[in-house]
């Protein structure tokens, strides 16, 4: 996977887990992680939970060993590398925020067109 796809990945990851753990979680702290990928050190500040870092740390692991030049879908891979449990965790996460993320964009459309009137 080229670093462009993987530092995007990377901060989907962030934006969902974030998204998360803020809504459904506290004691939220800032924690800096460092991620080594083809010789390149990426630094993501992170603002999470223990638990939600855990997951998180699990789920940037299992990004670096993936082994398919093009990345697929984690749900649609002939080869998946996710504990069951762990990914039930991630599955709720992405599913939570997708939907959370998708309804704040159409809240900003419906603003946006109601502002020009």
């Amino acid at each position: 996977m080229e670093i462009v796809k993987f530092k995007s990945e990377v901060q989907t990851l962030k934006k969902f887990f974030e998204l998360y753990c803020k809504n459904k979680h506290t004691n939220q702290e800032n924690v800096t992680h460092i991620l080594r990928y083809i010789n390149e050190d990426i630094k993501v500040e992170l603002y999470l939970c223990k638990e939600c870092f855990e997951n998180i740390n699990y789920s940037f692991n299992r990004l670096l060993e993936c082994p398919h030049e093009e990345k697929p879908r984690c749900r649609t891979c002939p080869n998946p590398c996710y504990e069951k449990k762990q990914w039930k965790e991630v599955a709720k996460i992405m599913r939570y925020s997708g939907v959370s993320l998708g309804l704040t964009r159409i809240n900003k459309k419906f603003k946006s067109i109601f502002k020009k009137q």
